[in-house]
């Protein structure tokens, strides 16, 4: 069956990030927590925690690792779902090694955080991101096949992942990202991130006018000597 939120309001109480608590932000967005169960990895023991919204009805989930209650300086990656490099291992951007190194990081820590957010293709989909794809492959660029399909160049909203930290409970955090807009969203949600920490990958010859791109285009944090130097072998996913 199918989780559903029932949206009626009801009594606030503390929030621990257990089944059934859930937060109202300002503009009506209600989330909530589902289900937490254990999550034993190759990275290490965490937690995955499940939540529902009233804002587009997909289950984003956070890998927890510790008690996060009344936690501060969490560190934290935001992560948007990327199928063809968190699953298959592609090449052409750094997601998949991106998420890696996310879980590397926290897995030793007595707190951190990750959220997946299933925002595939910067949001406007799978099916719509292979079609971008199928645009690079004739020249065009991430952000110019995004917007010859019709789409901007980036339509994630973090409004829910901004509820998802509040419902677990996180004071403040330390944020995985080289991207400012992320760190501007989790903001405007009430979420206080006290630092950004740059999450570098190593860039390969597919990746690296994806790499310039972000710099360039989107406002990355990146600087031309961190992608100015792609590794001619396979690479795997190894971040630096």
């Amino acid at each position: 069956m199918t989780p559903t939120l029932d949206t009626a309001t009801s009594a606030p109480a503390p929030l621990r990030g257990l089944p059934g608590d859930r937060v109202t932000l300002d503009d009506g967005l209600v989330v909530e927590v589902f289900a937490r169960a254990k999550l034993p990895t190759e990275f290490g023991d965490f937690e995955m925690v499940a939540f529902l919204n009233n804002l587009d009805g997909k289950e984003h989930v956070a890998v927890v690792k510790g008690d996060l209650v009344g936690a501060g300086a969490v560190q934290t990656r935001v992560h948007s779902e990327c199928l063809t490099g968190d699953v298959f291992a592609s090449r052409k951007c750094d997601c998949g090694p991106q998420l890696d190194a996310a879980l590397m990081a926290i897995a030793d820590l007595p707190a951190g955080l990750i959220l997946y957010m299933r925002q595939e293709g910067r949001g406007i989909g799978l099916a719509n991101k292979i079609k971008a794809y199928s645009l690079q492959d004739q020249g065009f660029d991430t952000v110019e096949a995004n917007l010859h399909l019709g789409f901007d160049d980036d339509l994630r909203d973090y409004r829910v992942a901004a509820g998802m930290i509040h419902l677990l409970g996180v004071d403040s955090i330390r944020l995985f990202t080289n991207n400012p807009r992320k760190i501007q969203g989790l903001r405007d949600g009430g979420v206080v991130v006290e630092q950004r920490m740059p999450l570098l990958i190593e860039p390969n010859p597919h990746n690296q006018a994806y790499l310039l791109t972000k710099m360039r285009k989107s406002g990355h944090m990146l600087r031309p000597g961190d992608i100015a130097s792609p590794m001619t072998g396979h690479g795997g996913r190894r971040p630096l």
